[in-house]
C-alpha cells in the first residue's frame, strides 16, 4: 500500500469521501455527515490528507486531520481534529487505519498540536476498537454531533502535557 498527501477535494479522495457517506448512510440514516468541511481545512500546515493506494493504484482507505482552537463547539486550543478515516471493505483488517492514523498523529504533532480528537459514532465498533487501542480515550463531547446520543468523542494527547 502507498500512502499519498492529497488535497481533501482531489477526485481520489472526493470517490473515498462519497463512500465513507454512503456507510454513515446506511448505519445511521440522515443521509451521511454533516459536518462541514472545506478543503482549505487539511491544508498543510493547518491540516492534512491522506489516500492509499492499493498495487494497483486504486484508492482503497483515507483520512485526515484539521486544527481546531478553543471554539463554541467545545474544541480547545492545540486540537487536531481527525475526519474522514476510512477503509473500503476489501482491504479491511489488514492494519492500513493504523497506519494512516499513526502518520496523521505525528504530522500533526510537528505541526506544533497538542491533542487528537474525533467523533464517531456507537454504530461504528471497529472504529471505536481502533482508536480505544491506539490510546485514545473517551472525552466531552464537541463538534457538529455533540448533543446527538449515538455521537462518542475521544482525544489522545500528542505532547506530554507535563513540559
Amino acid at each position: 500500500m502507498n500512502i499519498r498527501r492529497v488535497p481533501f477535494d482531489h477526485p481520489d479522495a472526493v470517490k473515498l469521501n462519497d463512500e465513507v457517506q454512503a456507510e454513515y448512510d446506511l448505519r445511521y440514516g440522515d443521509g451521511g455527515d454533516a459536518t462541514s468541511l472545506a478543503p482549505s481545512d487539511f491544508a498543510p500546515p493547518n491540516g492534512l490528507y491522506l489516500v492509499a493506494y492499493d498495487e494497483n493504484g486504486a484508492p482503497v482507505a483515507s483520512g485526515g486531520w484539521r486544527s481546531q482552537d478553543a471554539n463554541d463547539e467545545g474544541n480547545l486550543d492545540g486540537d487536531a481534529e481527525l475526519k474522514r478515516m476510512f477503509v473500503t471493505e476489501q482491504v479491511r483488517g489488514r492494519g492500513l487505519a493504523r497506519r494512516i492514523l499513526a502518520a496523521l498523529e505525528e504530522d500533526a504533532r510537528a505541526a506544533g498540536r497538542t491533542r487528537m480528537v474525533l467523533e464517531t459514532g456507537t454504530k461504528q465498533p471497529e472504529a471505536v476498537a481502533l482508536y480505544t487501542s491506539s490510546g485514545y480515550e473517551p472525552c466531552v463531547k464537541f463538534g457538529y454531533y455533540r448533543f446527538h446520543e449515538d455521537s462518542l468523542c475521544y482525544a489522545k494527547a500528542l505532547r506530554d502535557q507535563r513540559s
